[in-house]
């Protein structure tokens, strides 16, 4: 199959009419600010606009869009998917099938769900490959929300097949970048970990403590990167096969813990609590059917991207509390 390049095409965009469901969270920003640009119509819906786990407020969130990207979705890290269990299966599934109803009866040329890496089994061989997305269970801390965002890939298949609904799934890594969502208990991993380092420092601190062993591995998406390959697969793909979208590059938390501590400047201990969980041990994609399929590529690498994330943060946070420790 002969590779495709390029960035996506203002020819096919200029003017098109696009919904962007969770258009106001941090996918969703960097996707609506790429698609403007672009010359596309975006109207960007947070969850203060429409409740998508209702049917009516779907079909009126969808109304009149030529093209629909879901993003919106119930998602934290670790520690918010062991508190809320129940209502991470609920919302995402319920989201997941009143959007492509609502789709497919609202005369939408074509949607773009977007599925997560937690979807995978917990005992996947890495790299992940698509083929093996259902053979197995998702691992334990992410399997409410993974087997809600497998329904993703069903319904695009079905609704293909049962009424011919143009849709794709793309499935994208563990994403960081400008804008993130920094809180200590509920974000993931880069952005608790910049929120840590730069109070750490700022605090003059001799002790960060993070979760877990610093044993896994993650594979980790600039948000912009990702945000392109979103509209990539708008524009190109026609095909209900899920695909990947990362970097197809491994890191070690603990890696990942020493490169932010030094771009924050932090130079004091990092101790890891091995009573908190670690998740799964290894999970980065295969990206070779994105560039096959949609030229895509990704283009930020991870210490420029951290680099920009920790000045992001520092720029927006509040001064850290010198009361609360690390």
């Amino acid at each position: 199959m002969k590779v495709r390049t390029g960035d996506p095409s203002p020819s096919f965009w200029a003017g098109r009419k696009v919904t962007v469901t969770g258009g106001t969270g941090f996918l969703g920003t960097a996707v609506c600010r790429q698609l403007t640009a672009l010359g596309a119509e975006v109207r960007a819906l947070g969850s203060a606009d429409f409740d998508l786990t209702r049917p009516e407020e779907s079909t009126a969130a969808i109304r009149g869009a030529s093209i629909v990207i879901h993003l919106a979705a119930n998602v934290g890290g670790i520690g918010y998917n062991q508190q809320n269990p129940g209502p991470l299966v609920r919302d995402n599934a319920l989201m997941a099938l009143n959007v492509f109803e609502s789709c497919r009866t609202g005369s939408v040329d074509r949607l773009v769900a977007v599925c997560s890496v937690c979807a995978y089994p917990g005992e996947a061989p890495a790299p992940f490959r698509e083929s093996g997305l259902f053979d197995g269970h998702p691992e334990g801390t992410n399997a409410p929300y993974g087997i809600a965002k497998r329904m993703l890939v069903t319904l695009s298949d079905s609704y293909r097949r049962q009424w011919g609904f143009d849709s794709v799934v793309p499935i994208v890594a563990n994403l960081y970048g400008p804008g993130d969502d920094f809180d200590l208990e509920n974000s993931h991993v880069i952005p608790a970990m910049v929120r840590r380092f730069v109070e750490a420092f700022e605090r003059g601190d001799r002790e960060v403590v993070l979760w877990g062993s610093g044993k896994p591995s993650r594979e980790f998406l600039h948000v912009d990167d990702a945000a392109r390959a979103l509209i990539l697969g708008a524009e190109r793909e026609d095909l209900a096969d899920p695909f990947n979208v990362g970097t197809g590059v491994e890191t070690r938390i603990s890696d990942l813990a020493q490169l932010i501590a030094g771009l924050a400047g932090f130079q004091g201990e990092i101790t890891w609590d091995p009573k908190r969980p670690d998740g799964q041990m290894t999970r980065f994609l295969d990206v070779e059917r994105a560039r096959e399929m949609i030229g895509f590529e990704a283009r930020v690498g991870l210490r420029e991207g951290v680099a920009g994330t920790i000045d992001w943060f520092r720029a927006n946070a509040s001064p850290p509390d010198p009361r609360r420790s690390s």
